[in-house]
């Protein structure tokens, strides 16, 4: 894992989608998780590319399957 304390990029996309994602990175992904677990999109997005990583928060794809029932 990066160290992740003074990286302002991650601050600021934690402060602005945190009501919805919870955003990791590593040195090479960023890693985002549904705070939602019936969300109707998928439960995880993983980009390279910070510009895909964005779009796919805001436009997240479908899920794969559903939603657990326990």
């Amino acid at each position: 894992m990066t160290n992740t304390n003074n990286d302002p990029l991650l601050r600021l996309l934690r402060e602005h989608y945190g009501h919805r994602w919870t955003i990791r990175r590593t040195e090479h992904l960023w890693v985002a998780t549904a705070n939602d677990p019936d969300a109707d999109h998928a439960p995880t997005v993983i980009q390279c590319d910070i510009n895909e990583f964005l779009y796919d928060l805001d436009n997240p794809p479908g899920r794969a399957g559903k939603p657990s029932d326990w």
